[in-house]
């Protein structure tokens, strides 16, 4: 939450009805020293980054009295350089998308595909905003849990989108916030059922659309495939990219889709009309400028949540050594049994260290920051197991 004013709702206001009660969405947003709770990349733009985008964002300026280029052709021509680079996607302008951030992107694939009479499918946990898409498009959500190494249940999935005649399926590779990944014969089996599946309330022959969210995939480990690889071959399935994560352009808001001209020109019916302004396209281009600076980090990242997650293995709480949830992003999930994590969560804040409160009970998330920051995230949570355990032993 931010602001003091998130729930002052006027009783004389005509909120909608399935609205009441309801709180805007968001991680917690306070000054601490150490940040770690929204899965950002912790290492700011470089000098030669900032310059090019001052360079580019000049040039944007000269014109900003027009509307920018609502089809951005310039920056789905990057995008499409870029997975082709990236993950090897053998794509073409009309095959992608940007908006604003994949939050964006996901709400315009809600908006065309969802709606009064569809239902959106999903597999818990997974990523919190998901219901609030389908609520604010008025699309039903439904869920088929997890197994409990938050592994997709593969035969309980497909037996839902026989059932339930999903209009769109999301799954996340890597998951947030467990980090799981979607093995690609597990996404190849989901793809294969919906196209045979049938889609509620809609014309014989629809199938429902696969969107898999890969907000986090520049982390997966070297070597593991990207679903736009995919693209090309099953016209139903739809990649959600973002510059916000590994690309550390989270205040740049750019996501990008990667899905077949069909789905695309969907997405161009909803949405609003120059909706990329020409400072956000030219920041992005320049982004993609300077792709390898943009991306230097990623690699450290990687060892440093390999390395965190070693070591928290290796802490107790209550005599009982930490779970973590394998990982393929910039983030853990770790815990598993603590029996008050927000008691745990307040002690790392009083240190300085804000963390997340999200994912099943008894779990707690961190994402990777700065050697510094995860130097001081480790005496943090030192002390704050040991207190929270204090605490505990008063009480009995």
């Amino acid at each position: 939450m931010s602001g003091s004013n998130d729930n002052a709702i006027p009783a004389d206001l005509p909120l909608r009805n399935d609205l009441l009660g309801e709180e805007p969405y968001g991680a917690p947003q306070l000054d601490v020293p150490v940040c770690l709770n929204v899965n950002e990349n912790p290492y700011p733009p470089t000098h030669a980054v900032v310059r090019s985008i001052e360079k580019r964002v000049r040039e944007a300026a000269k014109d900003l009295n027009r509307y920018p280029d609502r089809e951005h052709m310039e920056l789905r021509q990057a995008f499409v350089d870029y997975l082709a680079k990236e993950s090897g996607a053998k794509l073409t302008t009309d095959m992608v998308w940007g908006a604003n951030g994949s939050n964006e992107i996901m709400l315009q694939l809600f908006q065309a595909f969802g709606g009064p009479g569809r239902t959106a499918l999903g597999c818990d946990p997974t990523y919190s905003m998901y219901p609030e898409y389908a609520r604010d498009t008025f699309t039903q959500w439904r869920i088929v849990p997890r197994k409990e190494d938050f592994t997709l249940d593969l035969d309980r999935t497909l037996e839902a989108i026989r059932d339930l005649e999903p209009a769109m399926v999301l799954l996340t590779s890597p998951n947030n916030p467990t980090g799981t990944p979607l093995p690609m014969e597990q996404l190849e089996r989901i793809l294969e059922a919906c196209q045979d599946a049938r889609v509620a309330g809609a014309a014989e022959g629809t199938r429902p659309v696969v969107v898999v969210d890969e907000a986090y995939i520049e982390f997966r480990d070297p070597g593991v495939p990207s679903a736009t690889t995919l693209v090309g071959t099953y016209g139903n399935l739809a990649v959600s990219r973002t510059m916000s994560k590994a690309f550390a352009f989270a205040g740049a808001r750019v996501g990008y889709l990667a899905a077949s001209a069909g789905i695309i020109d969907c997405m161009r019916i909803v949405r609003m009309p120059y909706h990329l302004s020409a400072v956000t396209q030219a920041a992005a281009l320049a982004g993609f400028d300077n792709t390898a600076e943009q991306l230097s980090q990623v690699a450290h990242l990687r060892e440093t949540r390999n390395e965190t997650a070693a070591w928290l293995r290796e802490q107790t709480y209550r005599g009982i050594p930490l779970q973590v949830a394998p990982s393929q992003s910039n983030f853990l999930m770790f815990g598993g049994h603590f029996d008050d994590r927000g008691l745990i969560f307040d002690e790392m804040l009083k240190r300085g260290v804000l963390i997340r409160v999200v994912g099943p009970e008894g779990w707690l998330r961190v994402c990777m920051g700065t050697d510094e920051e995860m130097k001081v995230f480790r005496k943090a949570l030192t002390e704050s197991l040991r207190a929270a355990e204090a605490a505990h032993d008063q009480q009995d």
